[in-house]
């Protein structure tokens, strides 16, 4: 069934505000998930500040809105209140809405918003903690099976097409395998290696190679944006007295954003790596 279908009269601009700002309320979730996750804490808890641990109101807990009115602190003890909160929350609404472009299909389109979610959790997870939990990368693997598994039955696909996209995205998997193999350890995690498949499948065939590229593109420029910040500390703290950062080339990265970037940029705007290479 197709999304507008089931809005008649709706615009899609309208429609888009619509999705945007369920993805926004799902953000907030995933931020709750995010905190709790492997902690033993339940999901049905009140939310409450981190640092003072004083219940929120029910004021102080609409997405987005709530950050920016509090201006990013609590309202009982006046500490910072993390940015990733707003900054998922948001994320997560862009994804949502963007997943319009690329699909209408209202079964499609709720396994796209159940795959960025998880996509969101990972990115989060792995840049706090180094680590992509199992059952993530296993989750992911499971809803982008089905998406793919949708999409062959509906196009009415051969399995030869199944055959190549799993081989496609093993390969994108083995070429991560193979640079943790090479450095033991010291460029990636193998946690990295075994994201790569689902991303791999999500992308499709024809997109591995710029999925792999791409990250390694958007993991040196982020990586020298943020060399370049230190060094404008380091220039800096004597005068100013700046915090240390501590930020060198060895400094470890978590490679998981970069990856999850990558499938993204590759998915909406369908980035060809080797169409740029013949380009130059």
């Amino acid at each position: 069934m197709i999304l507008t279908e089931l809005f008649l009269g709706v615009s899609i601009a309208q429609l888009t505000i619509v999705v945007f700002g369920f993805g926004v309320i799902i953000g907030s979730f995933l931020n709750v998930y995010i905190y709790r996750f492997h902690t033993g804490k339940s999901l049905s808890g009140s939310s409450h500040c981190l640092s003072c641990g004083s219940p929120l109101d029910w004021y102080d807990l609409f997405p987005l809105l709530s950050y920016l009115g509090l201006r990013g602190r609590c309202r009982q003890c006046g500490c910072k209140i993390p940015a990733r909160y707003f900054l998922v929350e948001l994320m997560t609404g862009l994804l949502f809405a963007g997943a319009l472009s690329i699909t209408t299909d209202v079964f499609e389109l709720f396994i796209f918003w159940f795959i960025f979610s998880v996509m969101v959790v990972i990115t989060v997870y792995d840049y706090y903690h180094f680590i992509i939990p199992d059952s993530l990368t296993l989750t992911l693997l499971v809803a982008v099976s089905a998406l793919v598994g949708y999409q062959w039955f509906v196009s009415d696909g051969s399995q030869q097409e199944i055959a190549v996209a799993i081989a496609a995205a093993l390969a994108g998997s083995a070429f991560f395998l193979a640079l943790w193999l090479i450095s033991k350890g010291a460029w990636l995690g193998f946690g990295d290696v075994k994201l790569a498949v689902p991303l791999g499948l999500l992308v499709g065939a024809t997109q591995v190679f710029s999925f792999v590229v791409l990250s390694f593109w958007i993991g040196a420029g982020v990586s020298l944006l943020i060399l370049g910040i230190a060094w404008l500390f380091e220039r800096g703290k004597r005068h100013l007295q700046l915090p240390e950062l501590g930020l060198t080339m060895k400094s470890a990265v978590p490679f998981a954003p970069f990856m999850v970037a990558s499938s993204l940029v590759t998915i909406f705007i369908n980035f060809n790596a080797l169409a740029l290479f013949s380009f130059f």
